[in-house]
């Protein structure tokens, strides 16, 4: 009778001991499934090393990857970088034109749909430059960086509804460029405080917090008139705000887009601000297709078909009819004064 006992280590530091005795006839039998184990304990092994391996190399070329990226966006925003790739005869310039009001008229559809047209160059964002001390304390330059590459006879067009109601934006656009283009896009008052009202209701509603019903907004609880010193409501006083632009640009500075006709007959509306910059009429009928779903005109050119955000076009949550008659009501003395200002007259009611 013969014994023999093999001792297995696993990777743990643990050991298994197997017996194996050639008088009971059972050696055999023992010694395949000692043969197994091994087999077995080796391939978790090699799978648990290259498991390990595989990880730390996709960890390491993650961070090289992470690193790299890293790398090429600050050296992207390198103006002596960006310099070296962009079209031969471009260089960013000071717009020729800025779009300067008015919040939830329609700047961001005008400024999409004036930029299908191919003498024109888009700021992608809003700057906010001149009514922001920080950014304008950053200077001119830093202003001029931040404007998209364009060709000579090209025209670049920066838009920050902000401006309309900020009262040091005149002085500071005219110090850059007394002579500059201006456009300001109006709608009716009354219609520019619901919507102006129901962007905040929803982004509100997105973080799960309540926001005061409309009429608690509009109407003072003590006088029952309309309360002056919600914002909504001051920003559609629109003479007030007018009235600063006039005292330091000549009138014909300025171009009107009514933001009302804008969504229901863009193509007559952009005509207007192509003539006004000095344009070609390219910008057609198709270049716009109705969306039924979203309820306006979205911009095409060629193949290409592109709706304005999910946020706009959005419905008005409901609002009293009384409210309404007694923002019409309010807002008609000023609106008297501002057609008086500007020698022109809209359809509001």
């Amino acid at each position: 009778m013969s014994n023999f006992k093999w001792t297995f280590y696993t990777r743990g530091g643990r050991y298994v001991n197997y017996d194996y005795c050639a008088a009971d006839g059972t050696m055999r039998q023992q010694w395949k499934h000692a043969v197994v184990i091994v087999c077995v304990v080796f391939i978790i092994l090699n799978i648990s090393i290259y498991s390990n391996t595989i990880a730390w190399r996709d960890l390491n070329m993650n961070n090289i990857i992470y690193e790299d990226s890293i790398k090429f966006r600050k050296l992207l925003e390198q103006d002596q970088f960006s310099e070296k790739f962009h079209p031969v005869g471009t260089k960013r310039r000071f717009p020729q034109c800025i779009i300067f009001g008015v919040r939830k008229c329609g700047t961001r559809a005008l400024l999409e749909f004036i930029g299908l047209h191919p003498q024109v160059q888009n700021a992608e964002h809003e700057m906010h430059f001149f009514d922001e001390d920080e950014k304008y304390n950053l200077g001119l330059e830093w202003y001029r960086k931040h404007m998209p590459y364009s060709y000579p006879e090209q025209i670049t067009v920066e838009k920050s509804p902000r401006y309309f109601i900020t009262d040091k934006v005149p002085e500071r656009i005219s110090m850059m460029n007394s002579t500059i283009k201006l456009i300001v896009v109006l709608r009716n008052p009354t219609t520019r405080v619901l919507s102006d009202y129901t962007q905040v209701y929803y982004n509100k509603l997105a973080k799960g917090v309540t926001f005061q019903k409309i009429e608690e907004l509009v109407i003072d609880p003590y006088t029952g008139e309309i309360n002056t010193d919600y914002k909504a409501v001051r920003i559609s006083i629109y003479h007030h705000h007018f009235e600063r632009w006039l005292r330091v640009f000549k009138r014909e500075q300025i171009l009107i887009v009514d933001g009302d006709n804008l969504i229901l007959d863009p193509v007559s509306e952009i005509k207007h601000v192509e003539s006004f910059l000095g344009l070609e009429h390219r910008i057609t009928q198709d270049n716009f297709y109705f969306n039924k779903t979203r309820g306006f005109f979205c911009k095409k050119q060629g193949s290409m078909e592109k709706c304005l955000g999910a946020t706009k076009g959005r419905p008005h949550p409901g609002t009293h009819p009384s409210v309404i008659r007694k923002l019409n009501k309010f807002f008609k003395p000023h609106n008297e004064k501002l057609f008086k200002m500007i020698n022109r007259t809209f359809k509001w009611s």
